[in-house]
This record gives C-alpha cells, sequence and structure tokens, in this order.
C-alpha cells in the first residue's frame, strides 16, 4: 500500500528545508566576471573616494517635496584588492563607511 503526504506534512518538510541558510562562499578577484553580482570577497581597500551628490537626479532641476525631504543616496568609489587582484567597486549607503567607523 503506497503512502502519500498530507498537504500539512509536505508544508512542514518544505519550510525546513528551506529555512536551513547555506554557508557563504568566498571568492578571489580574479574570479570575478562583469555583469555578475552577489559575490563573497574578503579584500582590503585600497583607496576609497566619496562621490558628492549633484542633485536633481535628471529631473531638470524639478525635485518633488516628498523626494527633497530625503538624504541624498551616499556613494563611495573603492579601490579593492586581495592577492590575485583589484577591481573598481562602488560602495552605496550601508556599504559606505567613514574613516571613523
Amino acid at each position: 500500500m503506497a503512502t502519500t503526504a498530507t498537504p500539512a506534512t509536505a508544508a512542514a518538510t518544505s519550510t525546513a528545508t528551506t529555512s536551513e541558510k547555506k554557508k557563504p562562499v568566498f571568492v578571489k578577484v580574479e574570479s570575478l566576471k562583469p555583469g555578475t553580482h552577489g559575490h563573497n570577497l574578503t579584500v582590503k581597500v585600497v583607496e576609497s573616494n566619496t562621490v558628492k551628490a549633484t542633485g536633481g537626479g535628471g529631473r531638470g532641476g524639478r525635485v518633488s517635496a516628498s523626494l527633497n525631504s530625503r538624504a541624498p543616496p551616499r556613494i563611495s568609489e573603492c579601490l579593492i584588492g586581495d592577492e590575485t587582484g583589484c577591481i573598481l567597486f562602488t560602495a552605496r549607503n550601508e556599504q559606505e563607511k567613514s574613516d571613523n567607523d
């Protein structure tokens, strides 16, 4: 006699499987390809330059009140690297840290 899983059992099994987190896989700079994302790297910041906000956001100088009340995004261009090479990384908001952090 064949047994089948009830919907509740199948859902519980599925939830248990998806809640387990994968361990991060770290890669080297030399293995990166253009246009890819979601990589974990261990690198050293060689140089970091803050990009100044120009305002307007391409709206011809018109900014609505709701958009104007937001803080401008913090962006830095960072030269980062490991023993295999260096790349230019654009850090946005929480990715960007000041010298005091």
